[in-house]
């Protein structure tokens, strides 16, 4: 995965995989947290990968991966080692809302993320007739799908940035838990 500076050597790596339908606003709502900076992007043929420190013990390891049709069909291949899956949802595009919610179902059902938490971003809050958090919750059926996991629904604006603070702080939250998970998971199994 590259080499890590000094200064970042006692930071733990968490491995975040965002995925979502192309034009969810993936790529516009990573540079918006990395840079705090909005930045005109082409839909993403392949994937982008950012560092985003958290000033903790933690630092992402972000795999924005396209979202468009033939893109999805290896979105499978980049679910092993993900410490949490941030999934973006467009909220005003009422006429592919069952598609991204079917993409997200195929997603959960893969053993590769089994309790790996989740988190929606329903973006585009901006705009009018946006669905809210409760009412993607509703529609993306979260309780029965992440039963078995943390998860949580944050409304965002990729654009202005409202709502990715607290997206911030909750994906920082799991992804801790996740890499701690991981780590005593290791030390039950590793060899003497």
């Amino acid at each position: 995965m590259g080499l890590a500076s000094s200064k970042h050597s006692k930071a733990k790596q968490a491995q975040i995989l965002m995925l979502g339908l192309d034009s969810a606003g993936k790529s516009t709502l990573l540079y918006k947290m990395k840079f705090n900076d909005v930045f005109l992007t082409m839909p993403t043929v392949g994937f982008n990968v950012e560092m985003i420190e958290t000033g903790g013990s933690v630092s992402l390891t972000v795999w924005d991966v396209g979202g468009q049709h033939k893109m999805r069909t290896v979105w499978g291949n980049y679910l092993e080692n993900a410490d949490c899956l941030v999934y973006v949802v467009d909220s005003t595009d009422r006429q592919r809302l069952d598609e991204s919610k079917r993409e997200l179902e195929l997603i959960l059902r893969n053993e590769r993320v089994k309790n790996v938490p989740v988190i929606v971003l329903a973006n585009k809050q901006d705009l009018p007739g946006a669905l809210d958090a409760e009412e993607i919750t509703k529609k993306f059926n979260m309780k029965k799908h992440c039963h078995d996991r943390n998860w949580y629904v944050q409304p965002c604006c990729a654009l202005t940035g409202e709502g990715l603070s607290e997206a911030h702080r909750k994906l920082t939250s799991f992804a801790k838990s996740c890499v701690k998970s991981k780590q005593e998971a290791f030390k039950i199994f590793k060899p003497d």
